[in-house]
């Protein structure tokens, strides 16, 4: 498998746990039953989730630049 598609498989495994653990988080923040620290804890997922998704583009491009000059 080349390094490309780790990463690729890496970034996607990655933001669906984030953005799975953010939405858990949220709805419970939502929710009666929720506790006090649910709500910041769903944003720092979605967040991370953001960031994780930003460092699979930069690394996409950055190696999509690199095959093709």
């Amino acid at each position: 498998m080349s390094l490309k598609v780790v990463h690729v498989v890496f970034v996607t495994a990655l933001s669906l746990l984030w953005f799975g653990t953010a939405a858990l988080l949220l709805s419970r923040a939502s929710s009666d039953t929720g506790f006090s620290g649910d709500l910041g804890l769903g944003l720092a997922c979605l967040v991370a989730g953001g960031i994780v998704l930003l460092y699979g583009w930069y690394l996409f491009r950055k190696l999509s630049s690199k095959l093709y000059s």
